[in-house]
């Protein structure tokens, strides 16, 4: 049952990924539900206490359970440990494990000490998760993922701004709009990067890559008018996003 309570927590939490998930084959379901959900669990984990020890206590239960799955031993009993098991190998584990180790940023306040600070966390929460789905999934450059997946995540931190600085949390490095709208035009050429070479990316691979289909227009509207990120004003028309979804889930993750 690991399986479907992965895909049910997916489809509550992350509605984006569960219908990126739901789009691909039965078989890479089966590698994206557990992925999706373990990032739930390890996104949520600074957020559900404010007792900075605690949610580093949950990070850690993680780190933990991920080093068990990579030693190839037995693992604790958990409904997305259990899932996590079936599909990841030891790589994997320890490219998760790189992930929930920047998700200690998410505990405090602190700002990002430099740009680079703040393109290590990108590329160790957006970047691994992809790479790890992409890799388990079939042949991928890993550079290429990680090009695209940097784009995603910077769109994603700027749909997410107005509710980080909400709980006083400081996401950009930089928040001044010419700052912001650098980053954006940076984050699009590396997905244009890319995309311009799509044939090192498989189409099994390709799949985990499909999560990242909203990207574009947010950094173009970002790139048009910086301060759309501070009034959330990037939340896409629904009708526009359907479309795009389906367009990117037919013709490839890099339209």
């Amino acid at each position: 049952m690991s399986f479907e309570a992965c895909a049910a927590l997916v489809e509550r939490a992350d509605p984006l990924r569960f219908r990126v998930a739901m789009a691909a084959p039965v078989s890479a379901r089966r590698i994206l539900f557990p992925l999706y959900a373990f990032n739930v669990e390890i996104a949520r984990a600074p957020w559900v206490t404010q007792e900075a020890m605690i949610a580093e206590m949950r990070l850690q239960w993680w780190r933990d359970a991920l080093e068990e799955i990579g030693q190839g031993g037995s693992v604790r009993k958990h409904e997305v440990v259990d899932g996590l098991r079936d599909v990841l190998d030891p790589e994997g584990a320890t490219c998760l494990d790189a992930l929930i180790a920047a998700r200690r940023w998410d505990i405090y306040t602190d700002a990002f000490e430099d740009q680079a600070h703040f393109d290590d966390y990108i590329n160790a929460t957006s970047g691994n998760l992809m790479w790890t789905a992409a890799r388990l999934l079939g042949r991928a450059e890993e550079g290429v993922v990680r090009d695209f997946a940097f784009g995603v995540g910077v769109a994603n931190l700027f749909q997410a701004i107005p509710a980080l600085a909400a709980q006083g949390r400081k996401p950009l490095f930089d928040g001044t709009p010419q700052a912001v709208r650098s980053l954006a035009q940076n984050a699009l050429a590396r997905i244009d990067r890319a995309a311009d070479q799509q044939k090192t990316v498989s189409k099994e691979a390709g799949a985990a890559l499909v999560a990242g289909y909203h990207a574009r227009p947010v950094l173009r509207a970002v790139i048009a008018n910086p301060s759309d990120v501070a009034a959330d004003a990037l939340t896409p028309n629904p009708a526009r996003d359907a479309l795009r979804f389906a367009n990117v889930s037919l013709r490839g993750w890099w339209r």
